[in-house]
């Protein structure tokens, strides 16, 4: 079964140099470039926002 995900553009401004570094080592890895950044956001840590965040509450009007 095929689950459908939603797609993001991610816009990004780099110097020539290193959009052609990174080219390179994709080409190398004989993957795209939108791979590369892919796995290496699969490889950052998860963080969860939990219900136990230490910011306090506003407080409520009481009546």
């Amino acid at each position: 079964m095929y689950i459908a995900m939603e797609k993001k553009d991610l816009h990004i401004r780099i110097s020539s140099r290193r959009h052609d570094k990174l080219k390179a080592y994709a080409q190398d890895k004989e993957k795209t470039i939108t791979q590369l950044i892919e796995d290496w956001i699969d490889r950052l840590p998860n963080t969860k926002i939990s219900d136990s965040s230490p910011t306090p509450l506003p407080n409520q009007p009481s009546g």
